[in-house]
């Protein structure tokens, strides 16, 4: 902010305006402080929520997902009760479903020295 320059003569009404303008935007200033302290909180939390993937380490959060979403599917879920069933089934939709993280856990196990 560029402090107003005080005039040689000046008035006392004049001093007044000038001393109550650096009052008011010294509340501006101090509002805008409080207020940007009062919101910190809320934007880091925006800010996780918008890149989690990063802030929580994990690459290609939404193959991991899939995979998750599979063993659970596999582990809860209830078998068929037709006959011939004995299970194989279910081994391939698990194996089909974790096939892309399968991929590429292989892939980054290779990368690496």
């Amino acid at each position: 902010m560029s402090h107003p320059e005080m005039p040689q003569n000046a008035s006392r009404r004049e001093m007044r305006k000038l001393l109550i303008r650096l009052r008011m935007e010294m509340h501006r200033q101090e509002i805008r402080h409080e207020s940007q302290q009062l919101l910190q909180p809320l934007q880091k939390v925006r800010g996780m929520a918008s890149n989690w993937q990063e802030n929580l380490g994990i690459k290609h959060g939404s193959l991991w997902a899939v995979g998750l979403v599979s063993v659970l599917g596999f582990l809860t879920g209830r078998s068929a009760k037709s006959k011939g069933s004995d299970g194989t089934s279910r081994w391939i939709g698990l194996t089909t479903g974790l096939l892309p993280l399968i991929k590429m856990v292989i892939q980054a196990a290779s990368r690496k020295p």
